[in-house]
């Protein structure tokens, strides 16, 4: 009578241990993720049903692209000559005699009616300094436009002038590509107009696998980080590298983390550009048979405001808040989850947690019974000897 007793008082304990919520657990199960989102409206999640026209909305997440964010931005036909930049100038003359001509040493010569001024780079001020022409401002402009200057300046001077400028040393016209890259460099830029795997191919390539790598291109003030496959994949991502673009090449592979009631709880790399949630569960082993729920199979990222009232049209979000807290919850008893789950594609940095069936918590509190009722039988067993 009095072991049942015992028994009977454990029950009790465990059962207002259970009630009280002070069970050991790895997590919440799928009722309280569930109630729980409506208890503190200041920062409360938004939670989600994942069927078909979530799935899909995920899907078509508009992410930031070089093209969306700065077009194709085609270069001039010709290079503007900034400071630094070398050039190297040709002058002519229609006949012999003039200021850059040479004296004629013997009948049978014309001498020479040219003369190739030395390199010269381009001052602070902008400017260079041709033979009589003076200091001439070449800032901002295209060689024939200096060529129009030095000749309009020669005019009455020298006899038909003509003048060649060359950038001999490109300073201004580079981009520079630095990071995960073999080398990195200020990578001139060509007239014909480089395009971002051009330049990144000029210095030497990308060092870490292409699936972790993201490049930002950083140009007036703003910069883009779009992943390196998605150049390769979208040819329109490609576009144009201007002058005082910096491209730098970032290594960052791609992870998400699964709790619960899954074979494997870690950090677990994506190790490819892309993973759906169907491909992310069975990195993760899938569910364990005898301890999941499969209607308690959730999802925790951060997604954009935008995106939340797209999910839920009637959400409202704080004024200024630029991210809200999703929890995506799928049923994995529904067939067409396995369907929707394939669709939907995993993001760096989330959360898969899959929740403990009821029944497990049950089966905890009858395990732990056996255990006070085995301490409690063991001790009654102790007492009776030691009384004999």
């Amino acid at each position: 009578m009095r072991r049942v007793t015992t028994v009977l008082a454990a029950a009790a304990l465990l059962s207002g241990l259970a009630a009280c919520g002070s069970l050991p657990t790895q997590g919440p199960l799928a009722t309280e993720v569930v109630a729980q989102v409506s208890q503190d409206s200041l920062s409360r999640y938004l939670i989600v049903d994942v069927d078909e026209r979530i799935a899909d909305i995920v899907r078509k997440r508009r992410g930031d692209t070089f093209r969306g964010r700065f077009g194709d931005g085609r270069p001039a036909p010709y290079q503007r000559v900034g400071v630094g930049d070398g050039l190297t100038v040709t002058i002519w003359e229609a006949a012999p005699g003039g200021l850059f001509s040479s004296p004629i040493v013997d009948r049978a010569s014309t001498g020479s009616r040219s003369v190739n001024i030395p390199n010269q780079v381009v001052a602070q001020d902008g400017s260079i300094t041709v033979p009589y022409a003076g200091r001439i401002r070449v800032l901002g402009l295209t060689p024939p436009q200096i060529e129009a200057q030095i000749v309009s300046q020669l005019t009455g001077k020298a006899i038909e002038p003509q003048a060649l400028v060359t950038i001999s040393n490109n300073v201004s016209n580079t981009a520079t590509v630095t990071g995960e890259v073999t080398q990195g460099a200020r990578i001139p830029l060509t007239v014909r107009g480089d395009r971002i795997l051009d330049v990144i191919s000029a210095a030497g390539g990308i060092r870490a696998p292409v699936h972790e790598t993201y490049i930002t291109l950083l140009r007036g003030g703003r910069s883009v980080t779009v992943p390196m496959q998605a150049i390769l994949n979208n040819p329109s991502e490609n576009i144009y590298v201007l002058p005082g673009d910096v491209l730098t090449a970032i290594r960052q592979p791609q992870t998400y983390t699964a709790f619960g009631a899954t074979m494997k709880n870690a950090v677990i790399p994506f190790e490819q550009v892309e993973i759906t949630l169907e491909e992310a569960i069975a990195k993760a082993g899938g569910l364990i048979d005898l301890q999941a729920d499969p209607d308690g199979v959730f999802l925790f990222r951060f997604e954009p405001a935008w995106l939340a009232r797209e999910l839920d049209p009637t959400r409202v979000v704080q004024t200024g808040a630029t991210t809200v807290p999703v929890v995506y919850k799928m049923s994995m008893r529904d067939a067409r989850a396995y369907f929707y789950a394939r669709q939907f594609p995993m993001q760096n940095k989330d959360i898969l947690y899959v929740s403990n069936a009821p029944l497990t918590e049950v089966e905890k509190i009858l395990r732990m019974i056996g255990q006070v009722t085995g301490v409690v039988s063991g001790g009654a067993t102790v007492r009776s000897r030691l009384t004999q």
